[in-house]
């Protein structure tokens, strides 16, 4: 990758130098873009891919190698016209910020995103660009909601009104299920192998999750279809690990102000990064292992590692820290109190549901994740880790309580971040000030919550997130203790009475 100095930086799509001769080196993309074909389209082209995926396949352009894996990014929401709009303008190049602890930044513009495509305008362009039998990835970030799972059953939910608008006959797909089926029913009519679907959520076992769900919708639509899926399509799992906040319009000035380069949506992130795969790919794939990552045959210890320490410690710090006055997650990591609180959680009920981990020293880990939670210069705000909380609970949390409970092991710290949840979940802060509540479920939790100081079962009485958890006398015990003592007493008191009991 060559550098070049802010003040000279040439127009890079519309990725530009100020004029001012800034003199900060900043990385460029080092080969020729314009020898960059597309192999791999991406659903869900967020501040997370651009930080990890692509990325990784920049780095290996940069090698010289993959020049036949340049990423097209696809958009399905509404809200995905401003990337839409950004990247088109900047020739798909962006530019990728690390933020160290010490406050310093590290600009480097990528370059493997080569096409965007929004598909509410053209969704025959985008089924056609994965036809095309120069694909052979299609990878996903449409983040855990995204896979329209019964949180309950943990099967694909069928009855979705985005699923059901797909299913009928002549429709024109607008799902990420319907557009890439209709792929593959292309690709099989044309003769051409399957592709493979690559997720990259956090979800544990992402990719036997799109088997399953990608086969369901298949066979809704065409028994045969999803027999040739399930046989051609490989679904490889996956753990993906950087912590990557929203970017802020002051992240934004100072790439202008101190590198002289001018960005509609730069993306910001921590200088750690980590990405473990399952080597079971149906048509090729680049040489990841060459820009690190880790290619194994089995991703579950990794995954169970990332998902039930970091997922779920975000959610242990968000609850609890944002109703105590904190707004972003290095605030609260940094507090003794929630910081002792949160490895008391990793040491006690995360750990003992994890197998060996080939390769790692989970001590060692546990400490990294607090520092990477404290890094001041990351600045991820707590309203980021707790939106979508019903899937990321369901996800990450409650997994490790039914384990604790069946198996005799703790399960109180987690109960309690459940229970801070459900406190947030009113819409009102300990002072009386409004929370702004974002969550696929907000019209039903946010009523239960509010009448759960008369009938404080009401919350994890839904069944369609809590099954029959509820029915468990422990976890309703401790969950009514720690429910009452965030409304008596508040959320530091509750847990400093955590930390006490020890």
């Amino acid at each position: 990758m060559q550098a070049l100095t802010g003040g000279s930086l040439p127009e890079l799509g519309g990725v530009a130098a100020s004029g001012a001769d800034h003199g900060r080196s900043v990385e460029v993309p080092g080969y020729d873009r314009s020898a960059v074909t597309v192999g791999i389209v991406h659903f869900g082209v967020g501040g997370f891919h651009r930080a990890h995926q692509a990325m990784y396949v920049d780095a290996l352009m940069n090698a010289g190698e993959a020049m036949d894996w340049g990423i097209c990014g696809v958009g399905v929401l509404p809200g995905d016209r401003r990337m839409q709009q950004a990247l088109t303008d900047q020739d798909g190049l962006y530019t990728l910020v690390v933020k160290e602890p010490d406050g310093s930044l590290h600009p480097r513009v990528i370059g493997s995103i080569v096409e965007y495509l929004f598909a509410p305008d053209s969704p025959e362009a985008v089924i056609e660009k994965m036809a095309a039998g120069s694909t052979r990835i299609v990878s996903l970030t449409v983040t855990e909601g995204g896979y329209t799972i019964d949180q309950v059953t943990g099967e694909f939910d069928a009855n979705d009104p985005g699923v059901q608008a797909d299913l009928r006959p002549g429709a024109e797909p607008a799902t990420v299920f319907g557009l890439v089926t209709e792929a593959l029913r292309r690709r099989r009519e044309r003769g051409l192998p399957g592709f493979t679907i690559m997720s990259c959520d956090n979800i544990q076992g992402n990719g036997d999750t799109a088997a399953r769900t990608f086969s369901a919708f298949a066979r809704l639509e065409d028994a045969d279809l999803a027999t040739w899926v399930e046989q051609n399509v490989g679904f490889p799992n996956s753990m993906v690990d950087r912590i990557t906040p929203a970017t802020s319009a002051e992240d934004t000035q100072r790439l202008a102000d101190e590198f002289g380069l001018r960005d509609a949506w730069p993306v910001v992130c921590e200088p750690f990064t980590q990405w473990v795969l399952e080597d079971r790919f149906t048509a090729g794939r680049p040489p990841f292992e060459d820009a690190g990552v880790q290619l194994v045959d089995d991703v579950v210890p990794y995954e169970l590692m990332k998902l039930r320490l970091l997922n779920a410690s975000h959610q242990a710090l968000g609850y609890f820290g944002f109703l105590a006055g904190y707004g972003y997650v290095h605030e609260v990591a940094a507090d003794p109190l929630f910081a002792r609180f949160l490895r008391d959680y990793m040491d006690r009920e995360g750990t003992p549901t994890l197998s060996e981990v080939p390769g790692v020293d989970l001590n060692a880990y546990k400490t990294t994740l607090i520092e990477r939670f404290a890094n001041p210069g990351i600045a991820d705000t707590l309203a980021r880790i707790n939106f979508g909380s019903s899937d990321r609970i369901s996800l990450w949390v409650l997994p490790v309580i039914r384990h604790q409970l069946a198996h005799g092991g703790e399960m109180e710290r987690a109960t309690a971040v459940v229970a801070s949840w459900a406190r947030y979940s009113e819409g009102v802060d300990e002072k009386g000030a409004e929370i702004d509540v974002q969550d696929r479920l907000a019209d039903t939790l946010v009523p239960l919550a509010r009448s759960q100081r008369e009938n404080p079962e009401a919350f994890i009485r839904n069944t369609a997130v809590f099954g029959d958890l509820a029915d468990d006398e422990r976890f309703r015990d401790v969950y009514l203790w720690a429910l009452d003592s965030l409304h008596r007493h508040g959320a530091r008191a509750t847990v400093e009475a955590i930390v006490a009991r020890g």
